[in-house]
C-alpha cells in the first residue's frame, strides 16, 4: 500500500512546505506555493546514493584509492574537451542550453558517433515518434544497427526497456518530457525532475550505463 503525502511546492525556486504559504519564504514571491501529493511506496526508494547496494562509509582523503576512468572519445572534438576528454562509463551528464539551439540535434549526432563504436545506444525522446526522429537522423546521415529509438514518456516502461535491452548509453530528451508514475504532479515540476534525475542516476551508477539528459 503507498503511502501519499501532501506538501506546497514553490513553482518560482522549488522550496518545499509542509502546509500552504502565501508568500514563498526563500524566493519572496507571492501565490506560487502549489499543493502536490507524492506516493511512496513502502520498502522502495529507500537508498537513492547508496549505488553498491551497501552503506558507504567515510574515508580519510589520504586513504581514499584513485584509478584512472577511461573515457569514451564521442568523435566531437569540443564536445570530448567539454566532457575531460570524453565519456565515461557509468556517469550521468547534463546537456542544457537556450530553446532552439540545437540540443537534440547535438544529441542524436552523438547518439550515431557512440553506436559506431559498436556500442548500444537507446534515445528516449518524450516529444517526438520515431519516424520525426528518423527523418532528422537521415538528414544528418545518423545510421547504424547499434542505434534505438524509443519515444516514451514513463520511467516504469523506460525502466523496463532499459534493463531488457542493457544499452550502453541512454539519451533522454527531455526530462522536462518524463513522468514518475509514484510522483503525483505535473509533468516537468521541480518533484518530478528531482525525482527522475535521481532515478536515472541510480540506473547509470548500479548498471554502468552512461545517461546524457537533456535539460530544456
Amino acid at each position: 500500500m503507498a503511502k501519499v503525502k501532501t506538501q506546497f511546492l514553490c513553482s518560482e525556486c522549488g522550496y518545499v512546505s509542509p502546509k500552504f504559504l502565501g508568500r514563498c519564504p526563500n524566493c519572496g514571491r507571492w501565490n506560487t506555493l502549489v499543493e502536490e501529493r507524492i506516493s511512496e511506496p513502502k520498502n522502495e526508494r529507500k537508498s537513492r546514493v547508496s549505488f553498491e547496494g551497501k552503506s558507504s562509509k567515510p574515508q580519510l582523503i589520504s586513504e581514499v584509492k584513485m584509478h584512472e576512468e577511461p573515457r569514451v572519445k564521442t568523435g566531437m572534438e569540443e564536445l570530448n574537451r567539454v566532457l575531460g576528454g570524453g565519456v565515461v562509463d557509468g556517469s550521468l551528464v547534463l546537456i542544457g542550453g537556450d530553446p532552439g539551439i540545437g540540443k537534440s540535434t547535438l544529441l542524436l549526432q552523438l547518439s550515431g558517433q557512440l553506436a559506431a563504436t559498436d556500442r548500444d545506444v537507446l534515445y528516449v525522446s518524450g516529444e517526438e515518434s520515431a519516424s520525426q526522429i528518423k527523418m532528422r537522423a537521415e538528414r544528418l546521415q545518423v545510421n547504424s544497427e547499434r542505434f534505438y529509438l524509443y519515444p516514451e514518456t514513463d520511467m516504469s516502461n523506460i525502466r523496463a526497456v532499459i534493463e531488457e535491452l542493457h544499452p550502453q548509453y541512454v539519451i533522454i530528451d527531455s526530462v522536462q518530457t518524463m513522468q514518475e508514475p509514484d510522483i503525483d504532479s505535473a509533468v516537468g515540476s521541480v518533484s518530478q525532475i528531482r525525482e527522475i534525475t535521481a532515478e536515472l542516476m541510480q540506473i547509470a551508477k548500479t548498471n554502468n550505463i552512461t545517461i546524457l539528459l537533456l535539460v530544456m
